[in-house]
């Protein structure tokens, strides 16, 4: 079956002078046909990052076209019950652009230590979190006893405009494929390089089989950080020496630097390997940059994409 593939913008931090030149970004997006913004979640940092849930419903109310979500909410760090009320509230006030993503947070991200949050029971909390979100969704009262939360005669309203609000998973571990398989609509990868993904998107699928459920071909996504430029740009390498510290992995495997063909055989990468939605995070530092580094996704990258891989036709 033909895939629709897509191409989405990221930002972790707010590389912006102020909120104007955030604006212009997203009206840029907005009207230069980007399918989608995704924020990244963190709480505790020293770099100027935007709250992810309090972000979205801004753009929801700037927009009117481009979807949006959070690569991904660490549900272990939130309460469900407030997280799915605000996942709702925005679907509403965007009439259905709302993509919630949720993951356990990285073991190395600095909320841990900060707010002094255990780290053993992200697994066990993040499972709690993601019956109950689903079930505030679609139920009109939840009653729930886990070992982390307890609910009894819990209602939202109003609930999300989507029919099925969509639940994308982020992570690779077995334990992550096995939740995806148990809650997901779709899958979104983080740090993954193309030959990475491959198997995490198979092991969900095999896992999806014995959980009998199913997940639309086109829900599978990727992400990466690109540059138009040179590796020895300003900036680029200390980037790129920090991914391999925190990692342990080459950046050149996962960063796409060069020309609009060098991004575009990257996300050909990731489809060979079963992606079809992507996040691409501009390296950029200042205004003036991320506006030109978006321009030329929108003018040198989305047309490649669709030329290469023309959406389907929709049923009328």
């Amino acid at each position: 079956m033909k895939r629709t593939i897509a191409v989405g913008l990221g930002i972790t931090e707010f590389p912006f002078s102020g909120a104007s030149a955030f604006w212009r970004w997203v009206d840029l997006c907005e009207q230069g046909g980007i399918d989608s913004l995704w924020q990244t979640d963190r709480l505790v940092s020293r770099e100027p990052i935007l709250e992810c849930m309090t972000a979205l419903a801004a753009i929801a109310g700037r927009t009117r076209r481009i979807k949006f979500g959070v690569n991904v909410v660490s549900l272990a760090m939130r309460d469900p019950v407030l997280l799915a009320k605000q996942c709702a509230t925005i679907d509403v006030i965007s009439e259905g652009r709302m993509l919630p993503g949720f993951g356990i947070g990285s073991p190395r991200g600095p909320e841990w230590t900060a707010l002094h949050l255990d780290t053993s029971t992200r697994g066990r909390k993040t499972d709690e979190g993601l019956e109950i979100i689903h079930r505030l969704w679609t139920e009109d009262s939840v009653d729930f006893e886990g070992r982390h939360y307890k609910l009894t005669g819990a209602s939202i309203s109003p609930r999300p405009v989507q029919p099925e609000l969509p639940m994308w998973i982020g992570g690779a571990s077995e334990a992550a494929i096995r939740r995806t398989a148990r809650f997901g609509t779709g899958w979104q990868g983080g740090p993954e390089t193309p030959s990475q993904i491959g198997p995490v998107i198979a092991g969900i699928k095999q896992a999806l089989v014995a959980a009998g459920r199913s997940i639309d071909i086109d829900h599978y996504g990727a992400a990466f950080p690109f540059h138009f430029g040179r590796p020895d740009d300003p900036g680029i390498p200390r980037t790129m020496e920090a991914y391999r510290k925190r990692t342990g992995q080459e950046a050149a495997d996962y960063f796409a630097i060069g020309d609009a063909a060098t991004i575009i055989e990257r996300i050909a990468a990731y489809v060979e390997a079963g992606a079809s939605k992507f996040i691409l995070r501009p390296m950029a530092r200042d205004d003036e940059a991320m506006l030109a580094q978006t321009r030329r996704v929108i003018e040198q990258v989305l047309p490649a994409v669709a030329a290469r891989w023309p959406r389907r036709a929709k049923a009328s």
